[in-house]
């Protein structure tokens, strides 16, 4: 459109020229054209935009022949134009005849099978009826039969499971039929449902159905029970988890379940009567204390065993009171030995092997109670009743010996009282008592009783030994001399205390043993204070010191008490200070305890230091009339202690 260009003739150009110049009126026509088609703007319309688009597809050459055939070409060209269309639509048109012509086929075709179908309709509409009432009641027997088939799997037996539990008198009972009792017991227990709704004849008779079949089983479970019972004569015997079983579900029949206990109780006594443990015999003359304890070790093993053994059969058994039923067939089952037991026991015990020897088998005896009493807890069983009788009779033997031994050393037993031995030391009765004390004693510290009943008995023992040994020594010393009955009553007593601190439990005796024997040392340190007074020389003047009052006047007028025999005692005593380990009583030398001897030396020095120091004051009091005292007593109180320290 941009290459077209209009040519404007000459003439006309001329004429617009000079028209132009001269002047036109207003109202000529070419003049407003003119004037319109300048002031045209072809950019605000787009409707000559577009035919002018239009026009410059087909006209390519401005000339003036084109533009007089111009409107003859846009005429032809729209005429080519409107047949083009009037042809197109042509086609379509026919084509819409075409399918106007199959659709009014079509409209006849359904409206035949329109007909068609109400006159089939009208002819089957009986046997429609017909089926949907038969589809409806195919659907309620449906309906019927599954109801059946959930009621008969609910509360009735499958074939196998009828099979099971009418087995034959030497079926084996396996687990199939304890999983079948259990159906028959739940199909008891739900048929009480039915019981409660319209359908009571039937939960009546199902409920006398399976109450027959499970009595008929427990009945077949009884036996099959019993008879593996009899094949539990081994001293060790394996329960099977069938068996555990069988007791859990017997435990629903108490009519079955205790005689089937008491089967299992006979069974297992029987043979625990006849194991090769209970016939195990040692000869007793040999070591009695390990007779008796092999007994009681392989009873106590086959208590513990027989107890496991029931724990393992009756491990699924819930009902009330199944632990006590265990306690009391263990009691049963083990009392079938007590009897030989007994009667071995007493054997060795009224063969009085000696006190030692029955406190051990007494202490052996209240251990193995104890400990079979943790696994027959009920106190009412015949084998811990037995072995308590036996502990009993045990210690009251052993009680008998000591007390027998005991006797023997009283004076009035004795025909002859045994004295001191010239060292002074322990007799031989009492070194004696000594060694069974510390025997009975050292046995009574390893023994595993309990602690309160080993307290007891040991405050029994030291009650039937100590207070016998203590008169023996008491009486044998009686005809001693003061220093003499007092080393042998320390070594005596000292023997005792060395003897009982070994041991738990003998404070108090060691309390009482050190009472008595301060007391004899008391007595031997002022029996050594007084030997050493006299051989020093200051006994007489100590004497008179202690006995002056003032009104006997001076104490230096007194006869003895003068100074020169002030000084001669004094040169003595000064011999004594320059060695005092060279002044002891010879029954020193007899003590056991190097401690003692220590002790009773170091207090008997500060005896004879005060002593001195009573005598130096005395002397030193201008009261007494003595003339230069410092050369009497020319050695201070203090001076002495220092030269004993």
């Amino acid at each position: 459109m941009a290459d077209i260009k209009l040519e404007v003739p000459a003439d006309t150009s001329n004429l617009i020229n000079n028209s132009s110049n001269a002047t036109t009126q207003p109202s000529n026509p070419l003049s407003r054209k003119l004037n319109k088609i300048l002031e045209t703007r072809l950019d605000n319309d787009k409707e000559m935009l577009e035919a002018l688009k239009a026009l410059s597809a087909f006209f390519s050459e401005n000339s003036l022949r084109t533009r007089r055939n111009l409107r003859g070409d846009i005429e032809r060209r729209s005429l080519a134009i409107n047949e083009e269309f009037v042809r197109i639509f042509k086609d379509v048109k026919e084509e819409l005849e075409s399918m106007h012509e199959d659709v009014q086929a079509m409209s006849s075709c359904c409206e035949d099978m329109t007909n068609r179908l109400k006159a089939a309709k009208e002819q089957t509409q009986d046997l429609t009826a017909k089926t949907t009432k038969l589809q409806g009641e195919k659907a309620r027997q449906e309906s019927t039969a599954q109801v059946a088939r959930a009621f008969l799997a609910k509360f009735q037996l499958s074939s196998e499971e009828m099979s099971t539990l009418r087995g034959g008198r030497d079926t084996a009972v396996t687990e199939d039929f304890f999983k079948a009792l259990t159906r028959v017991k739940h199909i008891h227990d739900d048929v009480k449902i039915l019981l409660r709704t319209n359908q009571q004849t039937a939960g009546l008779e199902i409920m006398e159905q399976m109450a027959l079949l499970q009595e008929t089983s427990y009945e077949q479970l009884y036996r099959w029970a019993q008879n593996e019972c009899r094949g539990l004569t081994q001293e060790t015997c394996d329960i099977t988890p069938v068996l555990s079983q069988a007791m859990e579900a017997l435990q629903d029949r108490p009519v079955l379940f205790n005689p089937y206990l008491i089967t299992i109780l006979s069974e297992r006594r029987s043979t625990l009567l006849t194991a090769p443990g209970a016939a195990r015999s040692v000869s007793v003359s040999h070591d009695c204390l390990m007779y008796v304890g092999d007994m009681l070790a392989w009873l106590h093993q086959a208590t513990a065993s027989e107890k496991e053994h029931l724990e393992a059969l009756l491990k699924l058994v819930t009902m009330q009171g199944v632990e006590e039923s265990m306690q009391d067939v263990v009691g049963h089952v083990t009392e079938g030995v007590c009897r030989p037991l007994k009667v071995r026991i007493e054997q060795v015990i009224v063969a009085e092997p000696g006190a030692v020897l029955l406190y051990k088998m007494s202490n052996l005896l209240k251990f193995y109670h104890h400990t079979i009493s943790g696994i027959v807890r009920t106190s009412a069983a015949t084998l811990l009743t037995t072995i308590e009788e036996m502990h009993i009779l045990s210690k009251k033997m052993f009680f008998n010996s000591l007390s027998l031994h005991a006797r023997k050393l009283t004076p009035c037993f004795l025909l002859q009282i045994e004295l001191p031995p010239p060292d002074l030391g322990p007799t031989g009765a009492l070194t004696q008592t000594l060694s069974l004390l510390r025997e009975v004693l050292a046995s009574h510290d390893s023994s595993v009783v309990p602690l309160d009943a080993r307290q007891a008995d040991f405050a029994q023992v030291l009650l039937c030994i100590l207070d016998p040994l203590l008169q023996l020594c008491t009486v044998s010393a009686s005809n001693l001399g003061t220093a003499d009955m007092a080393t042998y009553m320390v070594n005596s007593l000292y023997m005792m205390k060395t003897t009982l601190a070994l041991f738990e439990f003998t404070d108090k005796r060691l309390e009482m043993l050190e009472f008595q024997i301060e007391a004899h040392l008391d007595t031997l340190i002022n029996e050594q204070a007084s030997y050493v007074l006299t051989r020093a020389g200051l006994s007489y003047i100590y004497n008179c010191v202690q006995q002056h009052r003032p009104e006997q006047g001076p104490l230096a007028n007194i006869p003895s008490m003068d100074s020169s025999s002030l000084k001669a005692a004094m040169v003595q005593f000064d011999r004594y200070l320059s060695s005092p380990d060279s002044l002891l009583m010879p029954q020193l030398n007899f003590l056991l305890s190097a401690t003692l001897k220590e002790q009773i030396f170091k207090q008997s020095t500060e005896l004879v230091c005060r002593a001195y120091s009573e005598v130096h004051t005395a002397v030193t009091d201008p009261l007494n009339q003595y003339k230069e005292p410092e050369s009497i007593l020319y050695r201070s109180p203090q001076q002495v202690q220092t030269l004993f320290s």
